[in-house]
């Protein structure tokens, strides 16, 4: 039996690298062999059990990789070619997908998020996936590993965050948080066309970035109150749109109280918890606000998009990538990563 090494879930803190077999495709699915992956603040929340996952399970949905074995019924690729997979693997064929709704694939909550959730992950050096006709997208010639890396989850999140917020042409957007998801989000606004763009962060190094991602004004929340001068700003008048990409109870109430009545808050974040609504800053409900949430849009077509855009140049998330590790060190990154270190942003695993 072939085996190949895995980031795997023990339990609560413990993240550790070990030897499972080698998948096989089947009916469907395909194998890839993976060449770049990443780690994800989500799966900071299931090392530190704040998600329920499976001990044993791999870790890790951020895949590039080479198609190294297609099951029966997967046509139009050819082993050897370069793909990257949606972290969101939709089935493409369920009540649910056929409603326009994939990353909850299968009506259930979050259904569509599969890797190293409720199958392993791409934290190893071969991931199976399933449904691959509807997951698989090569990658354009030209196209570097690094430069794809955020596909998959933090590039379609960000930019899911301002698409489902409906940024239109001259709005004012803030987005709370510029981690990697916040950044995304910042890169997405300006994409949409929002004439007045707001980064809200505490790490100036996090805020360099967001100007080059398009944003406009960065407040320093450690060192200026962020309602206040978004309030100037906006000549009292508040935002059309706030994204919050951090998940938490405060930074999801400044996004509440930063909108202007009727304006839309864009929740990305990952909450732990119960999330309180603050009655004044919702208006008691009467203030014709709109709460959309969003969660990783995935599929191969999502996929296509992403890196026409990423070839076009319009926009360029290499430098989000800060750090680099092979696998056989994936216990040392997920300890960068996770205590936020030496300017992390991303970091890329290569097996």
């Amino acid at each position: 039996m072939r085996t190949m090494k895995a980031a795997v879930y023990v339990r609560p803190g413990v993240i550790s690298l070990e030897e499972k077999p080698v998948p096989t495709a089947g009916p469907g699915c395909a194998v890839v062999k993976i060449t770049t992956t990443t780690i994800c603040g989500t799966d900071i929340h299931i090392l530190k059990g704040e998600f329920p996952v499976a001990a044993g399970r791999t870790i890790g949905h951020e895949p590039v990789g080479i198609i190294a074995e297609l099951g029966a019924g997967v046509e139009g690729y050819s082993v050897g070619q370069r793909v990257v997979v949606g972290a969101i693997t939709p089935c493409g064929q369920c009540y649910t997908c056929l409603d326009g709704h994939q990353a909850q694939c299968g009506g259930k909550p979050a259904g569509g998020w599969r890797f190293g959730n409720t199958i392993d992950g791409s934290q190893a050096e071969y991931l199976r996936v399933p449904n691959a006709m509807s997951n698989l997208e090569p990658i354009p010639d030209g196209l570097s590993d690094e430069q794809v890396l955020m596909c998959p989850d933090i590039m379609s999140t960000g930019f899911g965050g301002a698409e489902s917020g409906d940024i239109r042409i001259g709005d004012t957007v803030v987005i709370f948080a510029q981690g990697p998801i916040g950044l995304c989000a910042t890169a997405g606004a300006k994409l949409r066309g929002a004439s007045l763009i707001i980064a809200v962060d505490g790490l100036q190094a996090r805020l360099d970035v967001a100007r080059v991602m398009g944003a406009d004004v960065t407040i320093d929340y450690t060192k200026t109150d962020p309602l206040t001068e978004i309030m100037r700003l906006t000549h009292g008048r508040g935002v059309d749109v706030a994204i919050e990409a951090l998940g938490t109870q405060v930074t999801f109430e400044q996004c509440l109280r930063a909108l202007k009545p009727g304006g839309t808050l864009s929740s990305l974040g990952v909450y732990s918890g119960k999330l309180f609504m603050p009655l004044d800053a919702f208006a008691a409900g009467l203030g014709d606000h709109r709460i959309v949430t969003t969660l990783c849009p995935g599929g191969k077509e999502r996929m296509r998009r992403l890196m026409n855009v990423v070839a076009s140049g319009k926009v360029n998330l290499e430098p989000m990538v800060t750090h680099r590790f092979r696998l056989d060190e994936i216990e040392l990154a997920y300890d960068l990563f996770a205590n936020q270190r030496d300017g992390v942003l991303k970091v890329a695993i290569t097996p």
